[in-house]
């Protein structure tokens, strides 16, 4: 290989000094209290919107069903991500706010552990603003999920981090 090491790991954790996948070794780090809050927002139109505030959807209780998979899916995502750790979650809230044309969700997601909740926090948000999107495809396939991002982190090594609004 003619890359030196550095060219090959390109930075990244997640791969070796050949450049090949692996999970990050994090039993040295300290256990600590950490927590991630993802957000996204998922457009759509008034009508539709309407339609989850006041119950019509045909497909049930979309903001019920949402919330319980994004749950799911921080429950899940060391098998959704390859190379992510599982983790003890100590706690996962799902917030789904229908504004006129839209739902915003909010994911907190809370563990003692050795290594970050981010992934955790992201993945729950991507599932439930991915589960009323299949809800409510059938009224309005103009939908779109926007603005998925990690907006708060804290614990570990790195401390805490939040972004700029």
């Amino acid at each position: 290989m003619s890359r030196s090491m550095s060219d090959a790991t390109g930075g990244f954790s997640h791969l070796d000094s050949e450049g090949r996948a692996q999970m990050v070794d994090v039993g040295d780090k300290d256990v600590t209290r950490r927590r991630a809050v993802a957000r996204a927002t998922v457009t759509m139109s008034a009508e539709t919107a309407q339609a989850l505030v006041g119950g019509t959807v045909a497909k049930g209780d979309v903001l019920a069903v949402a919330r319980v998979a994004g749950i799911q899916g921080a429950k899940r995502t060391s098998e959704l991500i390859p190379l992510c750790h599982p983790l003890m979650l100590s706690s996962v809230s799902v917030d789904l706010t229908v504004g006129e044309a839209w739902v915003d969700i909010e994911v907190v997601a809370e563990t003692v552990e050795r290594t970050g909740v981010e992934m955790e926090a992201l993945t729950a948000c991507s599932l439930a603003a991915l589960t009323v999107y299949d809800m409510c495809k059938a009224m309005d396939r103009s939908m779109s999920i926007t603005e998925v991002a990690l907006w708060e982190k804290s614990g570990g090594r790195s401390g805490s981090w939040s972004r700029e609004t």
